[in-house]
């Protein structure tokens, strides 16, 4: 979503839930990328699930409309109508996502929805929440090369230069797809000695490289430690030069992290690797 003039009317999005409020979040950031030159004021409220706190929720409605001048948006998954009902006493434009969806569902599977608050994690089954646990653990204590050991239960094996994504990426693997991800660094003393760590090379298929624009990389890195040898753009310019040449060398699917989210970078390598994973 491009960044809109400051000078520009505020209007107040609120994700409300009586969940975590991710959902109604992520699929409400969906939406909104579509329009430009708007600023916008993200709020989510989470564990909306009492009538008190439904009305704590109303009055926040209502300041906003009053500070901003215009009604506020909602983006909502609340389930029990009396919480609906509060929330309607505000003049605000809701775009309740159960609504727009369980009443198509009902008619087509033919079985009425319970309209359980906290009915999706209620559901989720006991093997994927321990498959998720396990891969967090997992990817943890294969962070950033700290250990070869039990590299031959990773699901991928991301491979890059220091500051290139690693990290993020494989814990939002672990997170959301519940993926055993470890990540390596590709140092100095490998591209002076022209080769890939044997650790590595044996696992040769597993692995998936990311690279960078060694402008954002000298970006990132200066943040870190500014003015040093490892930030500089020379170095960054070698070290991603001879990370991708080592890639091509050993047949590394790569791709390059600068201008992608962590969200289209882990779905590439789910793609890539062939990852058969439901999102959590």
């Amino acid at each position: 979503m491009t960044q809109a003039p400051s000078h520009l009317p505020s209007r107040t999005i609120f994700f409300i839930s009586d969940g975590t409020g991710i959902t109604a979040e992520t699929l409400g950031h969906s939406l909104l990328t579509q329009f430009e030159g708007v600023r916008l004021k993200m709020v989510r409220i989470p564990f909306v699930n009492s009538t008190d706190k439904a009305r704590e929720c109303l009055e926040r409605l209502k300041e906003a409309t009053i500070l901003d001048g215009a009604r506020p948006i909602v983006f909502s998954t609340l389930i029990d109508r009396d919480l609906n009902r509060i929330l309607s006493e505000a003049n605000v434009l809701c775009l309740n996502f159960f609504d727009t969806f369980i009443v198509p569902l009902e008619a087509e599977l033919g079985v009425k929805s319970t309209h359980t608050i906290g009915r999706t994690h209620g559901s989720i089954d006991t093997n994927d929440y321990k498959q998720r646990i396990e891969a967090i653990n997992y990817t943890l204590s294969h962070d950033d090369g700290v250990t070869n050991q039990g590299l031959e239960q990773a699901d991928v094996i991301l491979v890059g230069v220091s500051r290139c994504g690693k990290t993020p990426t494989s814990l939002y693997l672990a997170m959301q797809f519940g993926v055993k991800a470890a990540n390596f660094p590709l140092i100095p003393e490998d591209f002076e000695r022209m080769k890939m760590p044997d650790s590595l090379v044996k696992h040769r298929e597993k692995l998936f490289g990311l690279t960078i624009q060694p402008e954002r990389l000298n970006q990132i890195r200066s943040e870190r430690r500014p003015n040093s040898k490892y930030a500089s753009l020379e170095n960054c310019r070698y070290e991603v030069k001879e990370a991708e040449k080592m890639m091509r060398q050993h047949d590394i699917r790569w791709l390059d992290s600068s201008t992608k989210s962590i969200e289209e970078i882990s779905t590439t390598i789910m793609q890539e690797v062939k990852l058969e994973r439901l999102s959590f």
